[in-house]
């Protein structure tokens, strides 16, 4: 893979910041109530400004951008660049380009988690959503520490990693089939809904967490960079020789993209595409430096699942698809165009 310039760089990394501050403008100001750009950013802008400023803003401008649209376009985009920061990461800690952090089985394991809190409400789940996204959550930090536990007594290497999230995958799918089997009709609604993946009805709670986990993830694994090049370079016999420890650092990569991943599925359920795709069109952009991929893929991500979001919201209205079936659709294409151009360039 030939290596993008640094003025590539410095103008993919513009256009996309550009172009994501304009979708999500966009996103915020659009809907079943269409608000002018003004009169949006003002009532956006409410709880800073005087009193005597907002007298021309109907109230109900502010309770929807401020309730509604914006948490909802906010934990797109924290959702979307989490899911791809760890999903390049995790694709250069395995020299491999299929992993995702749902491959060593946090998808399933969340998904069983919201399913066994669901079943356990005793409204169906209907009522408080916070028991099924703690229990999501704990489920999926249960099974990344189970895997690194497992793979610790083979050697923790990329190949067993990846082996044996496999493995819990296929049980924890099976554990929530078990628990759909035996729900009742409301229950298994909420279930399936949960699972499809979805920012709608975002809160506050979830924009702030997400975020924090998020902005304390970040550093981490951009400051493993060279490492995660040398990972990717050659391998575990390269990495060693360059002075890495090789176990730590794949546990540290690891345990970050876990903690990212296991934060944005207990808000937003099984998104699972943005983490496998977005690196892939990183590195056809600006090449395979994780200094440069990894928040590149980030603002990948977070346009991506912010597009598909507005897609399910906008296009079908008022039926709002859920953005983790949107986001397969709408990225599908784009990574195949992008593959199959560069193919035919290779060519």
């Amino acid at each position: 893979m030939t290596a993008a310039t640094p003025a590539r760089r410095t103008a993919a990394f513009t256009a996309l910041g550009l172009l994501l501050v304009c979708t999500g403008a966009f996103a915020t100001l659009h809907g079943v109530q269409h608000m002018p750009l003004a009169t949006g950013l003002k009532a956006m802008a409410a709880p800073l400004l005087p009193a005597g400023w907002l007298a021309d803003i109907p109230p109900s401008y502010r309770a929807i951008l401020l309730t509604l649209r914006l948490p909802r376009t906010l934990l797109a985009i924290i959702a979307g660049a989490g899911l791809a920061l760890a999903g390049a990461a995790m694709q250069g800690i395995t020299r491999n380009p299929l992993v995702s952090p749902y491959t060593i089985g946090i998808s399933p394991a969340a998904s069983f988690g919201a399913s066994l809190a669901i079943l356990a409400s005793t409204d169906g789940g209907a009522g408080s959503y916070a028991p099924v996204v703690v229990a999501a959550f704990l489920a999926a930090l249960a099974c990344a520490f189970l895997v690194l536990g497992l793979s610790a007594l083979r050697g923790v290497t990329g190949t067993v990693l990846v082996l044996s999230g496999v493995g819990l995958s296929y049980l924890f799918g099976a554990l929530s089939s078990t628990l759909q089997f035996v729900a009742t009709e409301q229950q298994l609604a909420v279930i399936v809904h949960w699972a499809f993946g979805s920012v709608n009805g975002a809160t506050w709670e979830a924009v702030i967490v997400t975020g924090l986990v998020l902005l304390v993830v970040f550093p981490v694994l951009a400051a493993h960079g060279w490492a995660l090049n040398a990972f990717a370079a050659g391998g575990d016999e390269v990495a060693s020789s360059l002075g890495f420890a090789v176990a730590r650092t794949r546990i540290v990569v690891t345990v970050a993209a876990v903690l990212v991943t296991a934060a944005i599925v207990s808000y937003a359920g099984v998104i699972g595409f943005v983490g496998l795709v977005a690196p892939h069109i990183g590195r056809l952009v600006v090449g395979g430096d994780h200094r440069v991929l990894l928040p590149f893929s980030a603002l990948v991500g977070a346009l991506l699942l912010l597009l598909a979001d507005m897609a399910g919201r906008m296009l079908f209205a008022p039926v709002v698809v859920p953005a983790g079936i949107v986001v397969a659709y709408l990225g599908v294409p784009i990574f195949l165009h992008l593959l199959l151009g560069r193919a035919r360039h290779g060519a």
